[in-house]
């Protein structure tokens, strides 16, 4: 027995290593949409591959299962076609793609797989056509026949002019002295070219997509006597330059070359690594305001902000977009990049002007709007992009905008502009003192909010801080948007004007007329001091309308019970405080009384115990008053039910049920089962 358990562990390794081996490795991003393609073809036979191709060009694409549901690559509609699969043709009367393509040399496979242009300039060369026809083992990524003709006429006439230096180095650059298929096709490895060991560039992105040098794979894996053939969709070229070389030459990119020169980023962008440098232009600077432009020049750490922004953690050629996907930069920020045809798309917005300018260590993209992050832009600027003009504007006629365009450490609460729906209030000086109650000393961020807390505003008060289970508020305001967190200061959004506390809860009511009544009830149910201590409550305050409201023999006897009137006035108080914007469906709180009010929140409308309240959040130091036009009564005190005893709506069904049981000849023999229950509650 022993032994057996010794050999179990080893066993079960085995067995997983076993599996492993058998299943093979794990296919690359592109195995799997030509495999996807694949069974999409099925139907139609044997190694057909199922290819999308986009209305109105050439451009085709092996499908995956989100582009086959979609029908569309970069927003442009496509329509399916069915080929052979990539090494396999056609048989005249047979279905399908049943023969393998013939094994050949280089040369001849070209002309197979669509690359006769190719074909074509090799046999110009000298030397070129004798090593592909020859013994080795070789890769070329040839360039279509499309891709041949998209060239300038000025390009080709520079290689067709020197056929055996500008064009045999041209093709040699296409080709690596092994065999090298896609499951070698790593992302972000370089392979060393035929042309002066120079490097080839390899991307290969999730979606399937494999570059080289930013050029297309069409067609992969071409099988030759002597080596391997990848269709690509350009003509690459050598690259040499790293991305600040790139931009050190480009008269186009002036301003950004001093701009990275003040960051200190220059030196990253020499070293080695996969960048994708969206390299704001000469045009893109002019688009913002020169004083904008002067502070973030000025500023190290807005301009370093901004420059990262700019840059992508990860090569992306243009070719690889087929659809949004979010791309993280060096700064820690998310951008959409998106397509729309031919047009590179960055947050929805066509400003890329020149794509796909290879360096070695990365990729450039020419923009020509410069995409500021929120940490390099001020208070003032935040809010301008935000909901909250009407608040801005409030600042503005107070004389205090110079707080929110500043170097001042500040967090400014804003009220979306829905909170002003019923008019915009006057700045008087009291406006003005309450605008400065609404930016706190400190640059915040909500995360770090916890319950409890208490923060200093600019207008001399201490404002709490109340965590809630979907709400984050700040006394009455809760947060409504996420943090835009500026190079000094942090907008919080929040979904009304802020009321600070200016008392205890038995302050408040005393200075309101409407609570006349109200407070001479409390002094006489002796619970002034429990009002005025500290403490954390909720108490819906019934205003004269609702005492007056009751009978006056009921007023006068309830005015003259202090222990009951007590108990009333207590069960309008929760034990907790709860403002408006925490109130969900249905919130359960319980009262000073013992027992719990119910209260909800509908289209704006606050009710307790289903009475709607009249006015919400009126802040205290020690709670919050909500202003109802009723009292509301406490439920009916119940002996505790014992288990052998029923309530009373049962009592009722059961005398029914008695009644009924007398009246009816099939339930005779029932009757003395209800008459003995009955007995039972009546003891």
């Amino acid at each position: 027995m022993k032994s057996f358990v010794w050999w179990l562990p080893l066993a079960v390794a085995l067995a997983l290593t076993l599996g492993e081996t058998l299943a093979g490795p794990a296919k690359s991003p592109y195995q799997l949409v030509l495999q996807h393609s694949r069974l999409r073809g099925r139907q139609h036979g044997p190694n057909v591959c199922a290819v999308q191709k986009i209305i109105g060009t050439n451009k085709k694409y092996f499908t995956n299962c989100k582009q086959w549901y979609q029908r569309k690559i970069c927003g442009k509609s496509t329509i399916i076609s069915y080929e052979c699969c990539p090494g396999y043709e056609k048989v005249p009367g047979e279905k399908g793609c049943p023969a393998a393509l013939p094994l050949s040399n280089i040369y001849e496979t070209l002309g197979i797989v669509g690359s006769t242009t190719t074909q074509l300039y090799t046999d110009r060369t000298e030397k070129l056509r004798p090593e592909m026809e020859g013994p080795g083992s070789f890769t070329i990524f040839a360039p279509s026949n499309e891709a041949w003709g998209a060239l300038s006429a000025e390009v080709l006439d520079s290689l067709v002019s020197n056929v055996n230096v500008e064009l045999l180095n041209a093709l040699r650059y296409h080709m690596v002295d092994r065999r090298v298929l896609t499951d070698e096709l790593k992302h972000g490895t370089t392979l060393t070219s035929m042309y002066q060991n120079s490097g080839i560039h390899i991307h290969h992105y999730p979606n399937g997509i494999v570059t080289v040098n930013c050029a297309r794979l069409l067609k992969a894996d071409h099988h030759a006597t002597n080596g391997v053939v990848h269709l690509i969709d350009k003509v690459i070229s050598t690259t040499t330059n790293s991305i600040q070389q790139f931009i050190e030459i480009e008269d186009t990119f002036e301003t950004l070359r001093a701009a990275v020169a003040a960051s200190g980023l220059n030196t990253m962008l020499e070293s080695e690594g996969q960048f994708t440098f969206l390299a704001p232009t000469n045009e893109a600077f002019k688009k913002i305001s020169p004083e904008t432009l002067n502070r973030i020049l000025g500023d190290p750490e807005a301009l370093k902000d901004l420059l990262k922004n700019h840059i992508l953690k990860s090569a992306m050629c243009a070719e690889a977009i087929i659809a949004g996907m979010s791309m993280e930069t060096l700064g820690g920020n998310t951008l959409e990049v998106g397509c729309n045809g031919d047009v590179l798309t960055i947050d929805g917005k066509a400003i890329i002007s020149n794509k796909d300018n290879l360096a070695t260590n990365g990729v450039i993209h020419y923009v020509d709007d410069l995409l500021i992050p929120d940490s390099a832009k001020t208070l003032m600027e935040l809010a301008t992009e935000s909901d909250v003009s009407t608040s801005i504007d409030l600042y503005k006629q107070a004389g205090l905008i110079s707080h929110l365009s500043g170097t001042e450490s500040l967090t400014l609460l804003a009220p979306l502009n829905s909170a002003f729906k019923d008019g915009v209030p006057y700045v008087d000086a009291n406006m003005k003192n309450l605008l400065l109650n609404h930016i706190i000393k400190d640059q915040l961020s909500s995360k770090y909010l916890y319950h409890g807390q208490t923060l200093d505003t600019l207008g001399g008060k201490k404002l709490r801080v109340f965590v809630y289970r979907n709400s984050l508020c700040i006394e009455n305001s809760c947060i409504a948007a996420h943090d835009k967190r500026g190079r000094f200061g942090t907008l919080f959004t929040v979904d009304q004007m802020l009321t600070p506390p200016v008392g205890t809860i038995m302050d408040v009511l005393k200075v309101d007329n409407r609570f006349s009544m109200l407070v001479a009830a409390i002094q006489t149910a002796g619970l002034t001091e429990t009002l005025n201590r500290e403490g954390a409550y909720t108490f819906f305050a019934p205003t004269n309308e609702a005492f007056q409201a009751l009978p006056q023999g009921e007023l006068k006897k309830l005015m003259g019970n202090a222990k009951e009137l007590a108990n009333i006035l207590k069960y309008h108080v929760g034990d907790e405080i709860l403002v408006s914007g925490a109130i969900g469906a249905l919130v359960r709180l319980k009262s000073l009384q013992g027992d719990k009010l119910e209260i909800s929140s509908k289209n704006t409308v606050v009710n307790v115990n289903k009475e709607p309240v009249a006015e919400a959040d009126i802040m205290a130091t020690n709670g919050v008053i909500y202003a109802i036009k009723s009292i509301l009564q406490p439920p009916v005190n119940r002996p505790q039910d014992r288990g052998d005893e029923l309530a009373d709506s049962a009592l009722q069904i059961f005398r029914e049920a008695s009644a009924f049981s007398k009246n009816s000849q099939r339930s005779l023999r029932l009757a003395p089962v209800y008459q003995h229950l009955l007995e039972r509650m009546k003891h």
